[in-house]
């Protein structure tokens, strides 16, 4: 379909962003350059919120009749996720996603950005500063890792039996009974991990090497992008009742899986729904 906004201009604007205000900071912050927000494991850093601004003012340029979210703006004014859902046309942002990795100097951070239309994801980039390419999806289009050398279309992963899955889930948004029910049956799997950034889990799902990502907190900036990535790369996405994950939802969990079946699977014998 066709993006209501240039997404090679958008992608361009998150390179500009991390070329200018993200890398130059990467493991040259100082004490007062980070701070927590709602846990001492939730950061924001002076690159954050400098590559927010700057994308916020490319995107005015780009889509000035755009919504603009960003997790830094929405730190700000809660209430701006609300409008979302009656948003004609938006762009989310999350100018570092993993930013306790990128605060920590661990190079695994990355650049989102989506593109909502109608109460659509119409379009997806995430961009990684350290390998400085994107992965891209448009609706109806397929996902594609862009770099300097060419294009090359994403594949999800051969589907294959839970006992030999390998996949990626963030257990530290599962709490109480379902946390113990969850990490517990995870054993059945052969193997599972976490990198502390969705940017990264999306990535790699959508480049064929984990066959399920899972997720029990949504928030739009961390996930709109990935979603439709892992869905144009031939991968089946729902929240954990089987309902389809639409932007403005915040609740309900995630799960990507490399089809129907392997979905349907996880749900019944990791999640027990």
């Amino acid at each position: 379909m066709t993006t209501p906004i240039d997404i090679s201009r958008l992608a361009d604007c998150l390179r500009l962003a991390a070329k200018t205000e993200i890398l130059p900071r990467f493991r040259n912050l100082g004490t007062d350059d980070v701070r927590a927000k709602s846990e001492p494991t939730d950061l924001v850093t002076e690159a954050d919120e400098a590559a927010e601004r700057m994308i916020r003012r490319e995107v005015a340029a780009i889509a000035p009749d755009a919504l603009f979210i960003g997790e830094e703006s929405v730190a700000a004014d809660p209430g701006l996720v609300g409008r979302l859902a009656s948003a004609d046309l938006a762009v989310v942002v999350d100018p570092i996603d993993g930013t306790f990795n990128f605060a920590s100097g661990i190079p695994a951070y990355g650049v989102m950005a989506s593109v909502v239309w109608k109460g659509e994801t119409v379009a997806g980039i995430i961009y990684d500063p350290m390998g400085d390419d994107w992965v891209v999806a448009e609706k109806g289009s397929g996902a594609y890792l862009r770099k300097a050398s060419g294009d090359q279309r994403l594949t999800v992963a051969v589907p294959t039996s839970i006992s030999e899955m390998v996949g990626m889930a963030s257990a530290g948004y599962f709490f109480g009974e379902m946390r113990e029910r969850v990490l517990g049956n995870l054993a059945k799997v052969r193997f599972v991990a976490s990198y502390r950034c969705a940017a990264h889990e999306y990535r790699t799902f959508g480049g064929g090497h984990v066959h399920f990502i899972m997720y029990n907190k949504l928030m739009p900036w961390d996930h709109l992008a990935g979603t439709l990535i892992a869905q144009e790369a031939g991968g089946y996405v729902a929240r954990f009742d089987g309902s389809a994950y639409l932007p403005h939802h915040l609740e309900g969990g995630l799960l990507a899986a490399t089809d129907k079946d392997s979905w349907e699977m996880l749900r019944r014998e990791i999640l027990e729904i």
